[in-house]
């Protein structure tokens, strides 16, 4: 398992904010936007203290609010409006180890759009784990690029457990290539909170996406190599074998 990068205390500070300076410091912060009920549900399953923390990085003196900063250090931000690219690169080389939790429901062919291709997930050895030909088929185009995992939430603000198992599920789309495959994991809410909340990382990505690759390459490797070397003569004979 790769080490999370660890950000230098003499380069960041990190502190709870105020009660009484939330508006100010918002106001402040250029990435804060707008909070929806579907925002203040997910922010709400964290312990008070590990929300809106001010962020600074103690080089340039940029400061922003995390949604959530867990105590080990992890970044989750929960994104319902339309995110600028830009601001999209920023906020991940700002925060480094981070997770984004995107409201599916925003849009109305969000969803429709991951059902029609939904078939495309080529389910692997790995219960919950599949690859993904084409990701901006399935999900927005505007996250396909992101370098911290992606976590879609196409249930939004409703039932505690909704009557299609497709939207009680987490899609979780993992940085990062397999050859030409996005790895995709189908993730139950309650694994997301334990694993945010216990541990320092979502999900080992990079390791895991390059565990994929490494797997599609011998197994491209021994398609292309003949099972054994024989002489004229065996193959002769061999070609007489039931395949």
């Amino acid at each position: 398992m790769p080490k999370v990068r660890k950000l230098r205390d003499s380069q960041v500070r990190l502190a709870r904010i105020p009660h009484w300076a939330h508006k100010a410091i918002r106001n402040c912060d250029s990435w804060i936007e707008p909070e929806t009920e579907w925002h203040r549900a997910w922010k709400n399953k964290f312990p008070t203290e590990w929300q809106e923390f001010i962020q600074h990085d103690g080089q340039s003196g940029e400061k922003h609010i995390a949604d959530v900063r867990t105590e080990h250090g992890l970044v989750i931000e929960f994104q319902h409006s339309h995110l600028n690219p830009l601001e999209q690169t920023a906020r991940e080389r700002f925060y480094g180890n981070m997770v984004w939790v995107v409201d599916g429901t925003r849009l109305q062919r969000d969803y429709s759009r991951f059902l029609k291709n939904k078939a495309n997930l080529r389910t692997t050895d790995y219960q919950g784990y599949f690859l993904l030909d084409f990701p901006e088929e399935c999900f927005s185009p505007l996250w396909v690029e992101s370098s911290a995992p992606v976590i879609f939430d196409f249930r939004g603000i409703g039932e505690d457990v909704a009557p299609d198992g497709t939207k009680d599920a987490l899609w979780c789309l993992l940085p990062g290539r397999a050859g030409r495959y996005a790895v995709v994991v189908q993730m139950p809410r309650e694994y997301f909170m334990l694993a945010t909340s216990s541990q320092p990382q979502l999900l080992p990505a990079r390791d895991i996406v390059t565990g994929f690759a490494q797997r599609l390459r011998a197994a491209q490797e021994r398609i292309m190599q003949p099972p054994f070397f024989m002489s004229g003569r065996a193959f002769r004979r061999r070609r007489s074998w039931r395949l």
